[in-house]
């Protein structure tokens, strides 16, 4: 495609990490001729060791998917052209809550969080949401993810080192708000309305946004006139910008907006 005709990309991060855990993508991206940038989420516009030391933060605890969402759409109408959205965990779900409004000229949501009333049965999803969701602690204090939790939730199946050194590059203090808010009307998809074309990936292991309840998000959306893609990589776990494989999620991915998109 003529680097000319490349539309920009709207990179949007998820829960947990700092936004630069899109670095290794934007560089990736950029050398294919597309003009891309990651914005941070209100309130984390810092080193993610600068946002831990502040932890517990009040204004990052007062965030809202709502108004995140909002945050994003605001961004996304700055472009002379819509861009193409790519986001990751409550990102991807981003992604999908801003197709529809018609925001994109395309998405793709990576592991992303399910909408508004998709469950799984999964007990590494349970497991993996207790912490973060809080339901009997303080919603007005902001929560950061232990290490111990990190290694299940997000790095399964990497060596210690590998898990020790992403941690501290990438984890910051999160809002317990935004968490609990993609059980809500702000998780809400109208999966009957046609979107722009939308990819949905998965990985095999991942233990807070397990595979299938990713294909189940998938399932639902029933427009004939949309395209609606699904890819399961074998291997991926949560930390899966982050992983040796990365560079064939994000060649999958290329190709695939290439492809389809104009």
């Amino acid at each position: 495609m003529d680097a000319s005709k490349k539309r920009p990309i709207l990179f949007i991060t998820g829960a947990f990490v700092g936004n630069n855990c899109w670095d290794e993508w934007i560089s990736f991206f950029c050398a294919k001729g597309y003009a891309c940038s990651a914005p941070p989420w209100p309130y984390k516009d810092a080193s993610p060791a600068e946002l831990r030391s502040r932890q517990p933060d009040p204004d990052i605890a007062s965030i809202r998917l709502a108004q995140l969402t909002d945050h994003y759409a605001e961004i996304a109408n700055r472009y002379t052209e819509k861009p193409i959205l790519i986001g990751h965990s409550i990102g991807g779900l981003m992604v999908q809550l801003l197709l529809q409004r018609d925001l994109g000229t395309a998405g793709v949501a990576i592991h992303p969080v399910a909408p508004q009333g998709l469950l799984t049965f999964e007990l590494s999803f349970y497991k993996s949401t207790w912490h973060p969701l809080g339901l009997f602690t303080d919603s007005d204090e902001s929560y950061l993810m232990s290490f111990e939790d990190w290694q299940y939730i997000f790095t399964n199946g990497m060596p210690y080192e590998a898990q020790r050194e992403a941690y501290d590059r990438f984890v910051v203090p999160e809002s317990k708000k935004v968490s609990r808010d993609g059980l809500t009307e702000a998780a809400h998809i109208d999966f009957a309305k046609y979107h722009p074309p939308l990819l949905i990936t998965s990985g095999s292991t991942d233990h807070i946004i397990p595979a299938s309840l990713n294909h189940t998000n998938y399932m639902k959306y029933k427009d004939s006139r949309s395209i609606t893609d699904y890819k399961e990589f074998e291997g991926r776990n949560h930390f899966v910008l982050g992983q040796p494989t990365w560079r064939e999620d994000a060649d999958y991915i290329l190709n695939w907006l290439e492809s389809t998109t104009v």
